[in-house]
């Protein structure tokens, strides 16, 4: 059982438990663990191999070890079991819905019998929700709208998910004797937010039975198809996964046409045959004229000219080699054709993290250790931003509590040398756009990331108002996750987006790439707009622990699907260059 598997279940546990009324502090140890395994760089199979490794991770106590151990060689929970006999599982689904949550499903169920998504729309479809108590026309539109976001988004992993059910599994198969290359291609090779499934690529040296290794991966639940060449399996999460095994002759094209977009590839194309070539996954192929090209039929048709490579692809139609992360068919083509593609940022040029949280509030590690990740992981800087009053369910700190913490963080910016330990605070954006502390406060720390984390369902112009009115606060350095969406649950906030582009750039404002999976916020269209009207960006972790710090690599993949380079990004800077933005307002 791999470890998503294992954190969906201990989220559905928590969800039941919270339908049913259950304690408030076990639902949460349930989410808390399941955000812990979720967050593992290793197996939870090899902890648990290990004996007494299972404890030093935050919040896993007896009880729960005893689940994870459970979950592991059996792959069940019977506690979830026993509960999923009295409520049904599909519920869980319901739950996440925006303007449900645990109190109304409940409700649903006891009172429409609501047992999942499609029950629940039913009965609004047949008007038997609005007259319910506590059930107004808003809610019941809200509701609806996220029915249809879930819809649409089903079958669909998180990126970060995907890493964690595909990467084994390429390790897997570079096991495999004869074995060349593996290489995962489609959506997850240009690093979308989300993956609907995997693609993957494997030369050989010949005589290599790879479909043989391929199905005795130890998570393969089903074989759809298989044969010589291509395979289709299931894995026991869900996810579909095609093998190909590819000519090394042909590796380039194959690549090329399977890493895609559709839109991308049939611009290619398009160029190839007002060229005399037709491109396919098997190669480049030269034919006489530009008919025979458009009307070719058949994998081998006209003579090979390339494809070993996907610079040959490109070359072919006379481009330089387009990284993946822009073939959306969006403008790369023409900016490859005119020469001004852009240097995309790279992971390793982040140089600092200015959105982190620690004990103080929802995060579960010190100040001290999350600086000391920051330094291992080779910053330059970090910033320690907890929660403001406002979120109440993040912990967050009253104003003396911050005061309190300065004390921590100078104590470990003794203990942590080589590294810039900045206190800051990450504040609430109040309704009438108002910040959670007061002014004297915030002017007291080294850097502010306002954010908003209520009433996401004001109308747009009263949204809009609010994030500006924060954004011209002379405190304030940074917009955290500016949209509040959460992918794969609830949408974007409405607002202006225009109109708060052009404030953070008149107001030398840096809006937030977050890191975090199930955020991705800014979307990458958004973020391209934004810098092209000239806003600046940092790339957070938004870590609550330090194995989260890594998830920042999320945010630099997020940003190259928005053409963002090094000098777009305020975390790339050198101390010094930061400590001068800082200063504008210091």
């Amino acid at each position: 059982m791999d470890n998503t598997t294992i954190a969906k279940t201990l989220n559905e546990y928590a969800d039941l438990l919270e339908i049913a009324d259950e304690n408030p502090f076990r639902v949460r140890s349930y989410r808390q663990a399941a955000q812990t395994v979720e967050g593992l760089s290793r197996p939870l199979q090899e902890l648990v191999e290990d004996s007494g490794e299972l404890q030093d991770l935050p919040g896993i106590g007896d009880r729960m070890e005893e689940h994870l151990e459970e979950l592991v060689r059996t792959g069940s929970l019977s506690a979830l079991d026993e509960l999923r006999e009295k409520l049904p599982g599909s519920l869980s689904d319901v739950v996440g819905l925006k303007g449900v949550g645990p109190k109304r499903a409940r409700k649903l169920h006891e009172v429409l019998g609501v047992e999942s998504v499609q029950d629940l729309k039913q009965a609004v479809e047949d008007d038997k929700v609005t007259p319910l108590e506590g059930f107004g026309e808003k809610t019941v539109e809200q509701m609806m709208q996220a029915v249809d976001e879930s819809e649409e988004d089903r079958g669909r992993w998180k990126l970060s998910t995907a890493d964690q059910l595909i990467e084994p599994l390429v390790k897997h198969l570079k096991q495999a004797d004869g074995v060349d290359r593996v290489v995962v291609a489609g959506s997850y090779r240009r690093r979308q937010e989300t993956v609907g499934d995997a693609d993957i690529l494997v030369t050989t040296d010949g005589g290599a039975d790879v479909m043989k290794h391929f199905h005795s991966y130890k998570e393969v639940e089903r074989i759809d198809s298989s044969g010589e060449t291509r395979s289709t399996v299931v894995l026991g999460s869900g996810l579909q996964v095609d093998l190909r095994v590819v000519e090394k002759q042909r590796y380039g094209a194959a690549l090329h046409y399977f890493t895609g977009s559709r839109e991308h590839n049939v611009a290619i194309r398009k160029r190839g045959i007002e060229r005399g070539l037709r491109i396919n996954e098997y190669g480049v192929f030269r034919l006489s004229s530009k008919e025979e090209a458009e009307e070719a039929r058949g994998k081998e048709a006209g003579d090979l000219q390339g494809g070993t490579t996907e610079k040959e692809v490109f070359e072919s139609v006379e481009l330089p080699w387009i990284p993946p992360e822009l073939r959306l068919n969006r403008g790369e083509i023409e900016a490859a054709e005119n020469g001004e593609l852009p240097s995309l940022v790279e992971p390793e040029q982040i140089r600092g993290d200015l959105h982190m949280h620690t004990q103080w509030s929802d995060g579960k590690n010190t100040v001290e250790e999350m600086a000391r990740a920051c330094k291992d992981g080779g910053y330059q800087y970090c910033a320690i931003t907890d929660h403001s009053q406002e979120s109440r369910v993040a912990g967050g700190l009253e104003p003396g509590a911050f005061r309190d913490q300065r004390e921590e963080i100078e104590e470990a910016r003794s203990k942590v040398r080589g590294i810039h330990i900045l206190a800051g605070a990450e504040v609430d954006i109040l309704p009438d756009g108002n910040l959670d502390l007061p002014d004297g406060l915030l002017r007291e720390f080294d850097i502010v990331v306002a954010s908003v984390h209520s009433k996401l369902g004001l109308e747009k112009d009263e949204m809009t108002k609010r994030v500006i009115r924060a954004i011209e606060h002379p405190s304030v350095d940074i917009i955290g996750h500016l949209t509040t969406r959460q992918i794969n649950d609830r949408g974007p906030a409405s607002m202006d987006f225009e109109d708060i582009f052009r404030a953070a750039k008149a107001n030398n404002v840096a809006l937030e790439i977050n890191s975090q999976p199930q955020r991705l916020d800014l979307p990458d269209v958004h973020a391209r707009r934004a810098a092209a009207l000239g806003v600046k960006f940092v790339i957070d972790s938004d870590a609550h622990r330090t194995e989260s710090l890594r998830y920042v690599k999320y945010g630099v993949d997020q940003a190259r699907r928005a053409w963002l380079t090094r000098t777009d990004v305020r975390n790339t800077s050198t101390w010094k260059q930061l400590k001068r933005w800082l200063g504008r307002k210091r």
